[in-house]
């Protein structure tokens, strides 16, 4: 059976279970045992509140590891440190008396340093031949080569829960603000669904949680905003289904109207660069039948659209999901474009507002004027025909034929559309 054999402290102090449990823990510490101070003074940093250890006790405890002439420490005897209390507060930054007692004592209680006091309770070192020191007095620095790997093991936990509690409340705050936003969006546009309940969820959750909240309560109130959140985008996408609103090349709902053989005249003007004012007619005429223009035409004409399709646009689809997009950032109203949809048809107005789009701040105000084509083409007065052939004209004048790889089917079909007008004049 091994024997402890403790030292004991000066004075009136009384030796402890923890005075004793590190002077334990520094005789079985191996002799090859080493680590580096400052690296394990960053440890006992980060893992001081694990350890109940004071600012003020690591600020005495780096004043007494500077004392120590070497960075790495290793078991022996000359770990031991031995500065007077005046020398150490200089190197504290300063501490009272009082406050410096207290520092040590915590560290003492803590098993980081160990008093190895001497008969009178002074500190000092009796040294012999050529200066070596035999025997110190003062403070052993042992326990912190005894428990380096505690420490560091401490710290790393200490790191951990850190790094999940920023990342718990990072993901709360994102929840918070998409939900909110989301919920906003949809009240906005007029969307269907239970965004009131959502609301009234989203404000039952309270604000931000505190920064002294810990890593349970910020897991639970992630997890209850993580299920809201599935809940409102579950709503969001039956809300804008795209399916719903009959959009596929296949299938063409667009708004039919009545018109005479010399409706084809006005397309040809607008072929040709003749109309005034683009996609309006004359007052005694009406436009062709509506029809749905070839969609690679309407993208070379109309090509800021592409920005608010987010996997690119490859079908009629694509382009109403872009459009409905860019009608909320235009400012539309969606009583605006619910009526635009009913006179020309999705594919249609959904043209109409990639042409306004293109226009850009040429048109001050996107919602009357969609609403000024919508009252015209209700009275066959507009076709968005002439609207994209402008633009497309446009932007082969400014960028040449490279920017509009269309320009062959393009003169076909304005041939086919002559012939087309002249059969419709001959019937006349």
């Amino acid at each position: 059976m091994s024997q402890t054999q403790p030292t004991t402290p000066f004075g009136r102090r009384p030796l402890s279970l923890a005075m004793m449990a590190a002077q334990a823990a520094a005789k079985a510490c191996p002799d090859e045992a080493a680590s580096h101070k400052w690296r394990t003074f960053r440890n006992l940093t980060e893992a001081k509140a694990r350890l109940g250890v004071g600012d003020r006790a690591l600020a005495v405890l780096s004043a007494l590891l500077s004392f120590h002439p070497e960075t790495a420490l290793t078991p022996g005897t000359d770990l031991v440190v031995f500065p007077s209390n005046r020398e150490l507060s200089v190197r504290a930054h300063g501490p009272s008396p009082t406050t410096l007692r207290r520092a040590l004592t915590q560290l003492v209680e803590a098993g980081l340093v160990i008093r190895r006091d001497s008969p009178n309770g002074k500190r000092y070192a009796r040294r012999g031949e050529g200066g070596r020191i035999e025997q110190a007095f003062g403070f052993d620095l042992s326990p912190l080569v005894a428990r380096a790997a505690e420490f560091e093991a401490l710290a790393g936990e200490v790191r951990a829960a850190a790094k999940a509690r920023a990342l718990l409340r990072e993901e709360i705050s994102l929840l918070r603000r998409d939900i909110g936003k989301i919920v906003a969006f949809a009240r906005a546009e007029g969307l269907d669904g239970a965004w009131d309940a959502f609301e009234a969820h989203l404000t039952g959750a309270g604000a931000m949680p505190p920064r002294s909240a810990g890593n349970l309560l910020l897991a639970e109130i992630a997890g209850g905003l993580r299920d809201l959140r599935a809940e409102v985008d579950k709503c969001l996408a039956e809300s804008l289904e795209f399916g719903k609103m009959g959009a596929s090349e296949s299938q063409i709902g667009c708004h039919h109207q009545s018109s005479k053989p010399e409706s084809f005249q006005n397309l040809e003007r607008g072929l040709r660069g003749q109309e005034t004012d683009p996609g309006e007619t004359g007052p005694d005429t009406l436009v062709p039948p509506t029809r749905v223009l070839p969609l690679r035409l309407v993208l070379e004409a109309c090509p800021d659209l592409g920005a608010y399709a987010r996997h690119g646009i490859g079908h009629w689809r694509d382009f109403l999901g872009a459009a409905l997009l860019a009608r909320a950032s235009l400012g539309i109203s969606p009583a605006v474009w619910t009526e635009a949809v009913t006179v020309m048809g999705e594919e249609a107005a959904a043209t109409v507002v990639a042409a306004i789009l293109q226009r850009g701040p040429a048109i001050a105000a996107p919602g009357a004027y969609l609403r000024d084509l919508t009252n015209k083409a209700r009275v066959g007065r507009f076709s968005p025909w002439p609207m994209v052939m402008a633009l497309w004209r446009a932007r082969q004048e400014t960028f040449g034929p490279a920017a509009a790889p269309f320009t062959g089917r393009l003169s076909e079909a304005a041939k086919g559309l002559d012939s087309r007008a002249e059969s419709d004049r001959s019937w006349g």
